[in-house]
C-alpha cells in the first residue's frame, strides 16, 4: 500500500518550485527572457574555473577507486581535515578532522544535526521568515517545528518572543544567517544576547539546548555586513554549510556539519551521525566532489553580482513605495507586499510575467520573496515592468 503520509504531502508542494515551473512553461510560450523569474534561488554564477580545473584533473590523473569508490562513513578524512583547519584558521575554533561530517549539502547536514542532538517530541524553535522546507526538514525527525513571530523592522530577532518560546521542552534552536529569506545578517550583538539567553536556560533546564546553525549563504555578505560565526558565540552548536553557493555548485549536493569542539559529546557527535547515515540514507557524498572542494575553501565565485543587482532592485522597490529591508548578504530581498493577501499580490504580479512568491509558507504574511540571483541585465528590463505593475495595479486604486 502506498504510504498516505506522502499521499498527503503531494497536496502541500512547495510554492517556489510551482512557481518556478510555471515560469519555465511561460518561457515555451514567450521566451524565457521575457518572463522575470524571481522565483528559485539557483545560483547563476559559473563556478571558479579552479574547481572545474581540479576535477578535471582528478578524472585524468587520480586512482579510480579513490575518485569512484566508498569514501569513509564520514567523508574523506584528508576533507575533513582541510575544513578543520581551514575553519580554525579563519574562526579561531580548535577544529580537528573528528568535528566534520561530510554531507550532501546543508539540507543533509541538517538532517544530521537535528537527529543527533534531539529526540522524537522535542521543540526545535527557528525565526520567521525562515525557508519553508524547514518545516518537513525537523518534523520528519519526529521532532516539532516552533516558528518564533518574526520582527518586521530589522529581521533581527524578536527577543521577548524567543525567551517566551524557549521553554523546557525545547532541544534546539536552528538560526539561518545570512537569511533566505530576507537577506537580513544576525549582528554579533544579536548572537551575543541569543547565546546568553541559551546559556542560562540550559542552566535552569538541567539539559543542553543545541545550536544549530544553517549557513549556505555564510560568503555572500554585502558591503557594510558584520561577518558573524555563531558557532563563536556558543559552545553547544553544529555549524552546517554548503558549497552551493561559495562556490556555485548547487547540484554536486556537499556540505558538511562542523562540531564546535567545545560542544557536549563533541569528539563522538560525528561518529553518532554516521550511525543516523544508516538509517536516512544520507550517505556519503560523491568522493569526487569531495577532493575536489577540499582544493578549492579559500575560493568563492564572482558573486559581485547578487550586491549589483541587490542594489537595482532595493532602490527601484523603495522609490515604488514598498516597506523593504534592505539585505545584509544572499540573493534574495524580502519587500512587504501593497495589499495584505501577498498571494494575490503574487498573482497579480504573474500577469505582468513578474514570477514573486508570497511568503505565508516563509512565516511572515504579507510579505514576498524575490530571488535575484538572475543576469543583471535581466533585472534592469524588470525595473519598468514592476513600475507598469505597480501603477496600474495599485496607483489610485
Amino acid at each position: 500500500m502506498i504510504n498516505q503520509f506522502y499521499k498527503d504531502m503531494l497536496s502541500g508542494r512547495s510554492v517556489i518550485r510551482e512557481l518556478s515551473e510555471y515560469a519555465t512553461e511561460r518561457g515555451k510560450e514567450i521566451g524565457y527572457e521575457n518572463v522575470f523569474d524571481f522565483s528559485l534561488g539557483n545560483p547563476s554564477v559559473s563556478a571558479p574555473d579552479a574547481y572545474n580545473k581540479e576535477i578535471i584533473r582528478l578524472h585524468e590523473t587520480a586512482d579510480s577507486m579513490s575518485l569512484h569508490g566508498y569514501s569513509p562513513s564520514p567523508g574523506n578524512p584528508e576533507a575533513r581535515a582541510a575544513i578543520a583547519a581551514s575553519l580554525k584558521k579563519r574562526f579561531g575554533l580548535d577544529y580537528e578532522t573528528k568535528h566534520i561530517f561530510m554531507a550532501t549539502g546543508a539540507a543533509g547536514a541538517i538532517a544530521h544535526a537535528v537527529r543527533a542532538v534531539t529526540k522524537p517530541g522535542d521543540e526545535v524553535l527557528t525565526f520567521a521568515p525562515f525557508f519553508p522546507e524547514y518545516g518537513p526538514y525537523i518534523n520528519h525527525t519526529g521532532a516539532k517545528l516552533k516558528v518564533v513571530p518574526p520582527d518586521t523592522e530589522s529581521f533581527q530577532i524578536d527577543f521577548g518572543a524567543f525567551e517566551s518560546m524557549l521553554t523546557e521542552n525545547v532541544a534546539a534552536v536552528l538560526i539561518n544567517t545570512p537569511n533566505n529569506p530576507s537577506g537580513a545578517v544576525y549582528s554579533s550583538d544579536t548572537m551575543k544576547k541569543l547565546a546568553q539567553i541559551m546559556y542560562d536556560k540550559q542552566k535552569e533546564y538541567g539539559h543542553s539546548i543545541f545550536l544549530i546553525s544553517d549557513e549556505p549563504y555564510r560568503e555572500i555578505l554585502f558591503a557594510g555586513a558584520e561577518r558573524v560565526y555563531p558557532s563563536a558565540f556558543y559552545d553547544n552548536s553544529l555549524s552546517c554549510y554548503s558549497f552551493s553557493k561559495s562556490l556555485s555548485l548547487p547540484g554536486e549536493r556537499i556540505g558538511y556539519v562542523a562540531v564546535n569542539p567545545a560542544a557536549e559529546d563533541a569528539d563522538i557527535l560525528v561518529i553518532i551521525m554516521t550511525q543516523i547515515s544508516r538509517g536516512i540514507g544520507h550517505n556519503c557524498p560523491a568522493s569526487s566532489v569531495q577532493q575536489a572542494v577540499m582544493k578549492c575553501l579559500d575560493l568563492t565565485a564572482d558573486m559581485s553580482v547578487y550586491e549589483t543587482n541587490m542594489n537595482i532592485l532595493y532602490d527601484a522597490l523603495v522609490r515604488l513605495g514598498f516597506k523593504v529591508v534592505k539585505p545584509g548578504g544572499t540573493f534574495y530581498i524580502f519587500p512587504k507586499a501593497l495589499e495584505d493577501d501577498a498571494s494575490a499580490f503574487c498573482m497579480k504580479a504573474r500577469d505582468y510575467d513578474l514570477i514573486l512568491v508570497p511568503a505565508d509558507n516563509f512565516g511572515c504574511p504579507g510579505y514576498f520573496r524575490m530571488a535575484y540571483c538572475i543576469d543583471t541585465e535581466k533585472v534592469r528590463r524588470s525595473v519598468p515592468v514592476f513600475e507598469r505593475f505597480v501603477k496600474e495595479q495599485y496607483t489610485n486604486a
